[in-house]
């Protein structure tokens, strides 16, 4: 008998992939890398197992998704892994907590859509959908930047100047996955616990598919760019919005 919180991880999947259809990720019929086939490849390994996927998107066939399966959509799609293996959040992008200090309006709802934390918090699990943070979240409002998933944080360091210097505050969203980089864009780079705010460009390997990232500083005369591997807790927020000090 199949466990119901398996189902559940079924039925999460099933809602995903809906969802990578509607963005363009995937083309059933599609020859030039999205296809059923390519996407069962970087899901199950085997590119021959379309006719599994299939399975796991009809609610009436026993077979489902299994948790490992599971992680490799999050890494290869960049679905938010709190959403996906507890159904807490939503499927792609942060999703941030209310706390019981956060200041709401009469509605009680949250009084911004920004998130403002730590780099350090930001870094770990801080401001991840699937864990609890102890420090005290803020949120705040600006012109002009609506949504949600949007979170702030300082600058702490020299290596982006001239462009962002050190204590100024970037406000960044996360993006769907490595995919999705794009050149001469700065990106906000979290993984093992590491944040990196840097020029990204995207590296692959003899398969064609993207391993590591390239990380490169503005002020490139005093820091060398370096190569960090990929893996499935890599996320991507791209830089939308600088705050400066005034001098």
């Amino acid at each position: 008998m199949i466990r119901e919180d398996r189902i559940q991880l079924n039925q999460r999947f099933i809602k995903v992939f809906k969802l990578l259809e509607e963005r363009g990720d995937i083309v059933l019929n599609d020859r030039n890398g999205r296809g059923i086939g390519d996407f069962a490849e970087r899901i199950l390994g085997n590119r021959s197992y379309g006719h599994i996927i299939r399975a796991f998107l009809n609610p009436n066939d026993k077979r489902v998704l299994d948790y490992r399966h599971a992680r490799s959509l999050c890494h290869e799609y960049g679905v938010n892994e709190a959403y996906m293996l507890d159904g807490v959040g939503e499927p792609f992008g942060l999703h941030p907590l209310i706390t019981q200090n956060q200041e709401t309006d009469t509605d009680g709802n949250r009084s911004g859509n920004i998130l403002f934390t730590t780099v350090q918090a930001f870094a770990g699990s801080g401001v991840d959908a699937a864990s609890e943070t102890r420090e005290e979240l803020s949120y705040f409002n600006l012109p002009g930047l609506q949504g949600n998933g949007l979170v702030a944080f300082p600058i702490d360091g020299d290596s982006m100047e001239p462009v962002i210097s050190d204590g100024d505050v970037i406000i960044c969203r996360q993006i769907g996955g490595v995919h999705e980089v794009r050149e001469n864009h700065i990106y906000a780079v979290k993984n093992n616990g590491t944040l990196w705010v840097k020029y990204v460009q995207p590296l692959k390997d003899s398969r064609g598919r993207i391993n590591k990232l390239k990380m490169i500083s503005a002020n490139y005369l005093e820091y060398d760019p370096f190569e960090e591997e990929v893996n499935e807790y890599t996320r991507l927020y791209v830089v939308v919005r600088k705050i400066s000090n005034i001098p």
